[in-house]
């Protein structure tokens, strides 16, 4: 056990010395997640961009809308076409001095909104004229008071007075997608988190064999097993060091997002134990890599290619919920496919230990085979010349 265990920890300490790791392993999991979070959208109705002169009608704006959750920005008017144009403001409203002295008055005004080209520009256009249209309606009503001889004063105390009398209308929605529903409540960098999570646990283990092919090319193996340590003590001390290195980097993905960006991982000694036993797996086929090939630089080719190819098809690059029926199906002959339906079950509906089981199942059955075919060819590779 002692022998395996200070395998285990030259194997992880080569690991983290390389610099070239600095990189990959630390910094771009969480660009990507970053990217995947802008892409798939944040926790907001919309933005809107907003100009005009400082008053109450570009006041009671803002309110409206921020009160439908929709991030608001106040720009000049160049600003505000510049946010739209480069994207950053799904709608710009540009409310003028004549509209605003209208709105003070209780007439009619008109606003200039300027649509952008985002896949929620339309959906925020129509939340701006709504909120015209309530202010409108609003200052309609006082206007009306105050034409029938009301104090404007006490007419806008009475206008909110009943407004808080009047119980509003209740509407409840229903989404009957599956997608959709499949979806909800997610975070904006929850998704992202998962699936990178996936994709470079595999992908750093893969790439951990290139240690495991050094070790066997410059005798390092062969002078362990010359020492009073047995073949399968140092045969385990090679898997558990996989294991370490693609667990290593799914703890810290976890915990850097968790922390950055306020990933949500459902109930996580679950979502651990998913990324943990997926780790496994991949520490196997790390294992079989390293004793098939005798190139490292090779073997590096190879564990990323195959990372990425296995990943795009088990769902950790697009949605798998997303895939046509046959490809879902196709991508369960992955161990990625497997683990992101326990992620999903954890992180998006609260599951338990038994909603997971058969994907865990799924997962040791792959494990066990990859750690045994990896471990009997790393004993075979041993016994040839490099």
């Amino acid at each position: 056990m002692r022998a395996a265990v200070a395998i285990t920890r030259v194997e992880l300490l080569r690991f983290l010395k390389d610099r070239s790791n600095i990189f990959f392993v630390f910094i771009f999991p969480l660009l990507l997640v970053l990217f995947i979070g802008a892409q798939f959208g944040g926790g907001s109705s919309g933005s809107v961009a907003v100009s005009g002169p400082s008053g109450a009608l570009r006041d009671d704006l803002v309110a409206q809308l921020e009160d439908a959750d929709v991030d608001v920005e106040v720009a000049d008017a160049d600003g505000m076409r510049e946010l739209v144009a480069r994207g950053r403001a799904d709608v710009g409203v540009l409310l003028t001095a004549e509209a605003s002295a209208a709105y003070d008055d209780g007439d009619d005004l008109a606003v200039q909104v300027v649509v952008g080209n985002q896949a929620q520009s339309q959906v925020s256009a129509q939340q701006v004229q709504t909120a015209v249209d309530g202010l409108a309606a609003a200052q309609g009503r006082l206007a009306a008071l105050v034409h029938a001889g009301a104090d404007p004063a006490a007419a806008e105390q009475a206008l909110t007075v009943a407004a808080e009398m009047v119980r509003p209308a209740e509407i409840e929605v229903t989404n009957v997608s599956e997608i959709a529903q499949e979806f909800s409540g997610l975070g904006q960098f929850d998704y992202g988190a998962a699936s990178q999570l996936l994709l470079f646990v595999f992908l750093t283990s893969l790439a951990g064999s290139t240690t495991l092919i050094q070790s066997r090319r410059l005798g390092v193996t062969r002078r362990t097993l010359a020492s009073p340590v047995s073949a399968m003590q140092a045969v385990g001390g090679q898997v558990v060091a996989r294991l370490a290195i693609g667990a290593f980097q799914g703890v810290y993905i976890m915990a850097a997002t968790s922390l950055l960006f306020d990933v949500q991982w459902g109930n996580l000694p679950l979502a651990v134990l998913v990324m943990v036993v997926f780790a496994l797996v991949a520490a196997g086929a790390a294992m079989v890599l390293g004793s098939v090939l005798d190139n490292d630089a090779a073997a590096g080719g190879v564990g990323v290619g195959l990372s990425l190819v296995l990943g795009a098809l088990g769902g950790a690059m697009y949605p798998i919920e997303l895939f046509p029926d046959t490809l879902r199906t196709v991508a369960h002959v992955t161990p990625h496919a497997w683990a992101a339906e326990a992620l999903a079950e954890v992180q998006r509906h609260d599951g338990g230990l038994v909603d997971i089981l058969p994907q865990l199942g799924v997962l040791l059955g792959y494990a066990a085979v990859l750690v045994l075919v990896g471990a009997w060819l790393l004993r075979r590779s041993l016994e040839r010349a490099l």
